[in-house]
């Protein structure tokens, strides 16, 4: 494109100087994290050369194969990801699974009928992939914080149980705390948004000799689609699944052991 300057493998190589200044720092400071930093940056190379490839085939395959496939593994890749989080918790990656796809389906389906984008492979599955990532971490986050809190505050929950309250009354400081701890992190970032820095989308199009104001446009749409899809996540996550700590009778029931 015009105003983009290509770079060469031999050139890319020379990155290698960049991940030697930490693993340098960690030898000095005897932190022991030289092989993990190593291994982490070659491990991320090759990652990326090999969905390159990957997304290389899918851009050659009719638009709703490649959607529909590279979407179907980004869905399960997140969902057994940010299930990990509630282990222990009954139907979890059920819940998850359904979640994200909801949301996927739910913003894409708005950018397609606004025509903020074609239904191409190229534009679809670079805004799934920001919409399914940003959602998985929100549902992981959400996912903690629930395990956290109801293994805290069981003395509390079972005193308000014993006084008459019902399951939902009992959690809901629990899913309060839930949806703020997943959703803050994307309000302090919306706060800031353009001041601290400029977000991946909008300085992609920009070297990609896309004007400023034009770019400005798709990052805001993409920008509130992301908090959309993290506020909505972690609290059908947090509704759905905070409801197992009980069973039948309106007893707490430890899902740690």
């Amino acid at each position: 494109m015009q105003g983009t300057t290509e770079i060469s493998n031999l050139s890319l190589l020379f990155i290698i100087v960049f991940v030697m200044i930490p693993v340098s720092l960690s030898y000095w400071f005897s932190l022991n994290l030289s092989k993990p930093v190593l291994w982490s940056s070659l491990r991320g190379v090759v990652q990326l050369f090999a969905i390159g490839y990957v997304l290389t085939f899918l851009f050659d395959l009719p638009s709703w194969q490649g959607i529909g496939l590279w979407v179907a593994v980004m869905i399960v890749v997140a969902t057994l990801n940010a299930a990990r989080k509630g282990k222990g918790i009954p139907y979890v990656r059920v819940v998850v699974f359904a979640v994200i796809a909801l949301i996927e389906v739910f913003i894409i389906s708005l950018w397609l009928g606004f025509g903020y984008i074609p239904f191409t492979a190229e534009k679809v599955i670079p805004i799934s992939g920001m919409i399914i990532g940003n959602s998985m971490i929100a549902i992981g986050l959400a996912l903690e914080r629930l395990q956290s809190q109801f293994k805290e505050e069981r003395g509390r929950i079972l005193a308000a149980l014993s006084l008459g309250a019902n399951p939902k009354q009992s959690s809901l400081q629990i899913i309060r705390k839930t949806l703020k701890a997943a959703m803050i992190p994307n309000i302090d970032g919306l706060k800031t948004i353009g001041l601290v820095q400029l977000p991946g989308m909008m300085t992609g199009l920009i070297l990609g000799g896309v004007s400023p104001l034009d770019a400005v446009r798709y990052q805001i749409v993409i920008s509130l689609s992301i908090f959309v899809s993290v506020a909505v996540c972690a609290m059908l996550v947090t509704i759905f699944l905070y409801r197992f700590y009980y069973n039948d009778k309106m007893q707490l029931i430890d899902l740690h052991t």
